[in-house]
């Protein structure tokens, strides 16, 4: 594929429509708009974009990178903490000096609410998308990348990509990225985990991508209001002893659809299903995901036999009768909306309190994008609620944990995983109320599992454990600070410091500045233990090998 105006020269077998900025969906969109439930975020209208502290700070440092000679930029920001505005800021930006801009999506319904979210913030478009392709001499282009990839990319100076972990195992992806030849490619994620992100590829003569820009994680939204927290409870796990696993297109190792769906497709499980949420979420808006779409119809049919308004939504879903859908649940009309992925992306409705994780997986990006939906604030709830039917939460932990802060390279990981950062303590399920902790003692209950008292003993000496005292404020701050100016000497990513931080003190590096330093003895003798530790281990291996 070639960086063509090939797209543009069927401007003239378009039909024009109107030179207001109306998308081809609007008018069927504009009756659903409820004005009692704004958006939660300012500034949606045509006047100034009101970005959060820390959406503003992600533009500066996109346009840092940017500016810095970094073309392939990432941009890590949580599900619901505005990452179409911040690509919003981006093409007003580009806009303003007067550069081309196409934002890229995958899937036709985030081509739609792209469309709408950038009419509603005033900001003119055209489209690329099948048969919907209308106004494409516009300096801003929303459009779905299999449309691009057919009819060639148009001449633009900037490219977005949304939900950008779909990229690393996108061969159309590839291709735009390869043809653009140069052009800035900023891609939009809340779950940048897949594996090869950060790969060279020979076509693209470097890196998928070069480097990640954090907007924010999800524990820092949750502090600040802009996320709510959740509780979790694990009432029954199906067995998944021999269910194969293979990799997803993210380059995961998940279970197989058919195998996971035979596991979980059981009465006795979707029955069990149904009598939690009664007892636990009974009269909350709900999202269920499930194992596959005959799966997610047996819940349905369980739910409404209890007497319970629920609906079920899939890929075959004809357009109306998707949007009629999603309207009886905005409306509270539908109280449980049964799915098997298709609205783990894109689909914003805060109000909805709980979650029902009925599919099991592997997959962090899978995980986090379901847990996503129920986590945006609401006046309605105070916390979300998760019933997890799955084992997701007790496999990868909770979904407001702190994940991986920098791309993947597509490198062999360890007999692990090469998941250091899961290596926590992992939740549990209260033997008695089946909710979801990392303390013995159940905070919801009071239940406490009694200690094993048949522990074997050996003569031994007693050996003092000195505990290592806690580091003090500035004391994090120089560490990091020197882990910084290691870092620039040795041509290091920022997520190499990031990671060393977190080897030293165990947790991420929040609220620091960024002022290098020169390393100290502290810092390099540090960063050499760990390259000591690490040559030993590969000496290890290889003498075990």
């Amino acid at each position: 594929m070639q960086v063509a105006s090939g797209v543009l020269a069927t401007c003239s077998l378009l039909t024009r429509v109107s030179e207001e900025h109306a998308s081809p969906w609007d008018a069927s969109q504009k009756r659903r708009v409820n004005p009692e439930n704004p958006p939660s975020q300012a500034g949606a209208g045509s006047g100034p974009l009101i970005l959060r502290p820390y959406q503003s700070a992600a533009v500066q440092n996109l346009r840092r990178a940017l500016a810095g000679g970094i073309t392939r930029e990432m941009l890590c920001s949580p599900t619901g903490s505005g990452k179409t505005e911040i690509g919003m800021a981006l093409v007003r930006g580009a806009r303003a000096k007067h550069k081309r801009v196409i934002f890229l999506c995958n899937r036709v319904h985030l081509v739609e609410q792209t469309a709408r979210r950038f009419t509603k913030a005033g900001i003119a478009h055209g489209i690329i998308q099948g048969e919907n392709t209308a106004r494409v001499y516009e300096s801003v282009l929303v459009a779905s990348i299999q449309t691009v990839v057919r009819r060639g990319l148009p001449d633009v100076d900037l490219i977005i990509i949304d939900e950008a972990h779909t990229v690393a195992g996108s061969k159309e992806y590839r291709a735009v990225i390869a043809a653009a030849k140069g052009v800035p490619v900023i891609g939009l994620s809340a779950t940048p985990y897949a594996r090869g992100l950060g790969k060279h590829y020979d076509e693209l003569g470097g890196a998928l991508f070069q480097h990640m820009t954090v907007a924010a994680t999800i524990p820092d939204l949750i502090e600040a209001g802009y996320l709510v927290d959740c509780d979790v409870y694990a009432p029954s796990e199906p067995d998944m002893t021999g269910i194969k696993q293979a990799r997803n297109p993210s380059g995961e190792m998940d279970y197989t659809d058919a195998d996971v769906a035979r596991a979980v497709n059981k009465p006795e499980l979707v029955g069990d299903i149904v009598t939690h949420w009664l007892r636990l979420a009974a009269g909350t808006p709900t999202v269920c995901f499930a194992a596959n779409i005959a799966h997610s119809k047996h819940i349905v049919e369980r739910f409404q036999g209890a007497g319970i308004s629920a609906d079920h939504i899939d890929c075959y879903t004809d357009t109306e009768e998707r949007r009629k859908i999603l309207h009886r649940m905005e409306t509270g009309e539908t109280m449980i909306l049964s799915n098997v992925g298709i609205l783990a992306e894109g689909w914003d409705f805060p109000a909805c309190r709980t979650l029902i994780l009925a599919r099991p997986t592997r997959s962090l990006i899978r995980y986090i994008q379901m847990a996503g939906r129920v986590l945006r604030p609401h006046a309605s709830k105070d916390r979300a609620l998760i019933l997890d039917h799955s084992g997701s939460v007790v496999r990868l932990g909770f979904p407001t944990d702190e994940f991986p802060l920098e791309l993947d390279d597509g490198s062999p990981k360890d007999a692990k995983g090469g998941q250091k950062e899961r290596e926590k303590q992992l939740p549990k399920a209260c033997p008695s109320c089946s909710y979801v902790k990392i303390v013995h003692k159940c905070p919801v209950c009071g239940f406490a599992p009694e200690r094993r008292s048949d522990v074997q003993t050996r003569a031994g000496d007693l050996v003092p454990l000195k505990k290592k005292p806690k580091a003090s404020k500035i004391d994090r701050q120089e560490f990091y600070s020197q882990l910084l100016g290691l870092a620039q000497e040795k041509g290091r990513q920022p997520g190499w410091v990031a990671h060393r931080y977190r080897d030293y003190f165990g947790v991420w590096p929040r609220g620091l500045r960024d002022a290098p330093a020169a390393p100290g003895e502290a810092v390099l003798g540090f960063v050499k233990h760990l390259q000591i530790k690490a040559a030993k281990g590969k000496g290890a291996r290889h003498a075990g090998g």
